[in-house]
């Protein structure tokens, strides 16, 4: 089974759908819980329409029907399937530390080589402390390096940061495979499933995000907000090895 088949296999999908919100930058589903992912407007407008197929309508599907489209070649479709994933994981607050993503990555990468797949707020402060970072990135910001890299510099890091987008697009199962065993991975966003079903694929920590006020979170997200400006969720981080941190 693939990462994606193992994610999905380990959920209980009898659930009510709540609400669906496609906002600009971040989609949300309400179901047992709510679950986030990263909309990715300026990649899902580049395919070709129909971006989603029955819209108006998804709310009246069964929840193992929604979690499906996180297979679909459609961008849009994906990222509904992903924060219907998201909507069903029981989260154990024990199990999982208030701790930013940015800052793990700065933890484990102090003087180390470092691959980040995605560009994150945090990565200024990771060009001050690694002895190498490289930032590879679809749609390029200064200093980032195009996708086709990833197959020369993932190999030779010691701290791989992906993000959690990779479910959304297809590429998680190749990223993970070009990890050294020994490199210490993370995966990361609002998309990154808070589940222990990964901790199978060579990931040692997912940093995630939990809901806990819904309908603040749906109000923010289909009013535009970007992560950092949508409220009533908690950032979380889980980690395969907790207890020896």
């Amino acid at each position: 089974m693939n990462i994606l088949d193992d994610l999905i296999s380990a959920l209980d999908t009898e659930a009510r759908v709540r609400d669906i919100r496609m906002g600009l930058f971040h989609t949300a589903v309400w179901a047992r819980h709510c679950g986030l992912a990263a909309t990715l407007p300026r990649d899902a407008l580049r395919q070709e329409p129909p971006s989603v197929r029955e819209p108006g309508r998804l709310s009246e599907k069964g929840m193992l029907e929604l979690v499906r489209m996180a297979y679909s070649d459609s961008l849009l479709e994906a990222v509904i399937g992903m924060a219907a994933i998201n909507s069903l994981l029981e989260v154990n607050d024990e199990q999982c530390l208030e701790l930013n993503a940015g800052h793990l990555i700065a933890e484990k990468g102090q003087g180390k080589k470092v691959a980040i797949v995605g560009h994150f707020p945090f990565i200024p402060r990771l060009r001050e402390i690694a002895s190498e970072l490289w930032v590879i990135e679809k749609n390029r910001r200064e200093g980032d390096l195009p996708e086709a890299e990833a197959e020369n510099l993932i190999p030779r890091a010691d701290v791989v940061g992906i993000t959690g987008t990779a479910f959304t697009n297809h590429t998680i199962e190749q990223l993970l495979k070009l990890c050294r065993p020994q490199a210490f991975v993370v995966i990361l966003g609002d998309t990154a499933p808070l589940s222990p079903a990964l901790f199978d694929h060579g990931i040692d920590a997912i940093a995630g995000t939990r809901v806990t006020d819904p309908e603040l979170a749906l109000r923010c997200v289909s009013q535009g907000a970007t992560y950092r400006q949508i409220r009533g969720i908690r950032q979380l981080t889980m980690l395969r090895d907790y207890n020896n941190r």
